[in-house]
């Protein structure tokens, strides 16, 4: 073809795509929002680019309030927003009419397959409906034996390791250890499978995992940011394949799901072929997710596909992000010791109540009995949220309420925006988690007795529990909340018993580094990829 006729192609093709974008835009030019960059690019890499998770959104939450305008890439209006009834209608009363992103739905099947994560609509409400037995109180309860043991196991290793020298204690690399312990339990509960992590066994799946997000996430190039913005314009039948292009995060997920995927492939087939012989079988995640999957009427059922994604959703979300936000936990008791020592005397006191009625362990009700240790794990949620941003895009002409009227670039006070078909709408978790409204003039600092001094905050209810978002909300919330809560709570008391945790002598810069999740980082250290270093010894 004449390369004229291709420029003048590309050229109409760019004139519709800016006509549409403006007047798609009209109602949400009105809403103010930080000066755009330039047209190519929008604020993508001023929102990509930031050395520390939340550090623009508090500006901006600042000089805009909850809900602010930002661009994308050639001209695209987006919405910022954190406040608390728009989200309540997004996340709850509207349903699914508020899509996660194709560029978030993407980028998840890179890394999990096309599992919950990735589905949505009637797809995902049949794919959760199915795991919903792997998660009920009663069955997150019975993994609490496992979740002790691996702590007491972890426990043992660094006893074993300041025995020699108990009192001045060792500089150690918790988030390491905490992601190795996580690894293994979910190994167990989600698989019956012995990973062997915490016993220097460099699995694959370990390495598969290792440092995957500061390594592949951050920072993509102005090709990335500008190629996935045309993503909203290519059918789904084509982008599955966007997994095959050259670059090193699309190489990197590619490895870690092949892997994943065979390994994950393996045990379903053995696990399925227990089901049909009729055979109990074990209580782990996949087992009772296959023994589900086979009582579904045929047309409701998992794919093969389906089944193993869940599989390396599972693996993902099971460990790395328990870790970190224990990891984010210590880090704030080692910069609060009179609170660890109140949570220390409260984990001595309920250890006596367990000898006195002759039992060995604590109970699930023994640790939601721990008022402080309880609180500060909710506050670190809060503070430090993991995943602190995620992306919807509506899915027909809506009007957003909100708590917060906002004033127009016009001076206009309005409380409802009107928002066109296809609006990215990019919500906020780290500012809502944050928003003085709700959480008190000392919304940034750590806190934890404001969960034990008030009953709910906030006069919306948005987050599944104690109005926290960091595990989203509504429908599409995280179906695995409980099971992290629980396992949270089963680690941190068994190393809040047996160990004291300081700021090392060289007081490290922690970074707070967005690579998908809020991932830590030595400042002085960042090519050493994911660490969270403090000084632990031994109580005595």
């Amino acid at each position: 073809m004449d390369p004229q006729v291709l420029l003048l192609i590309a050229g109409g093709a760019l004139l519709v795509l800016a006509v549409r974008r403006w007047l798609a835009g009209r109602a949400l030019r009105k809403v103010r929002g930080p000066p755009s960059p330039g047209w190519l690019l929008g604020h993508s890499r001023e929102l990509n680019a930031q050395l520390n998770v939340g550090d623009l959104e508090t500006k901006l939450l600042e000089e805009y309030g909850p809900v602010y305008r930002v661009k994308y890439p050639m001209g695209e209006h987006a919405l910022q927003i954190a406040d608390p009834k728009a989200l309540q209608y997004m996340l709850h009363k509207s349903g699914y009419h508020f899509q996660k992103s194709v560029v978030a739905r993407t980028v998840s099947g890179e890394l999990t397959g096309a599992g919950i994560l990735v589905a949505h609509e009637q797809s995902h409400a049949r794919q959760r409906k199915i795991m919903n037995p792997a998660f009920t109180a009663a069955q997150l309860r019975s993994f609490l034996p496992t979740f002790r043991a691996s702590s007491q196991k972890l426990s043992q290793k660094w006893q074993d390791m300041l025995q020699n020298d108990p009192d001045a204690g060792k500089k150690l690399n918790i988030l390491a250890w905490l992601t190795r312990c996580t690894l293994d339990i979910i190994g167990e509960v989600g698989f019956d499978v012995q990973l062997g992590a915490m016993d220097d066994k460099l699995t694959p799946v370990m390495e598969a995992y290792k440092d995957m997000f500061a390594d592949s996430i951050p920072n993509p190039s102005t090709f990335t940011i500008l190629f996935r913005s045309l993503w909203y314009y290519i059918p789904d039948s084509i982008l599955k394949y966007v997994k095959y292009m050259p670059g090193k995060d699309h190489a990197r997920f590619r490895k870690t799901l092949k892997l994943i995927n065979e390994y994950s492939k393996n045990l379903i087939d053995e696990k399925t072929e227990a089901v049909l012989a009729g055979k109990e079988g074990k209580k782990d995640i996949m087992s009772i997710l296959v023994r589900a999957n086979a009582a579904e009427n045929p047309k409701e059922r998992l794919t093969d596909e389906e089944m193993i994604a869940q599989m390396a959703t599972f693996l993902f979300a099971g460990h790395e992000t328990t870790a970190s936000s224990t990891s984010w936990l210590l880090w704030e008791l080692a910069r609060h010791p009179e609170y660890q020592a109140k949570m220390r005397e409260e984990v001595k006191a309920v250890r006596a109540r367990v000898a006195a009625r002759g039992d060995t362990d604590f109970s699930v009700s023994d640790l939601d009995s721990m008022t402080y240790c309880l609180a500060a794990m909710k506050e670190v949620l809060r503070l430090h949220p993991i995943v602190y941003l995620t992306e919807r895009q509506a899915s027909r002409d809506d009007v957003l309420p909100l708590a917060y009227p906002i004033t127009t670039t016009t001076g206009e006070t309005i409380n409802e925006i009107p928002i066109p078909k296809g609006t990215s709408c990019r919500i906020s978790i780290w500012t809502y988690n944050r928003l003085p409204q709700i959480w008190g003039p000392d919304a940034n600092e750590f806190n934890p007795l404001r969960f034990i001094e008030h009953e709910k905050m906030g006069e919306t209810y948005v987050g599944v529990t104690s109005n926290l978002m960091t595990f989203s909300a509504g429908l599409q919330a995280c179906i695995g909340w409980r099971f992290s809560i629980i396992e949270m709570q089963a680690i941190l008391v068994e190393l809040i018993e047996k160990f004291e945790f300081t700021i090392p002598e060289d007081k490290p810069e922690i970074i707070r580094f967005p690579a998908g999740l809020t991932t830590p980082l030595v400042a002085s250290e960042m090519h050493l990829g994911s660490q969270m270093p403090l000084r632990v010894s031994l109580v005595q």
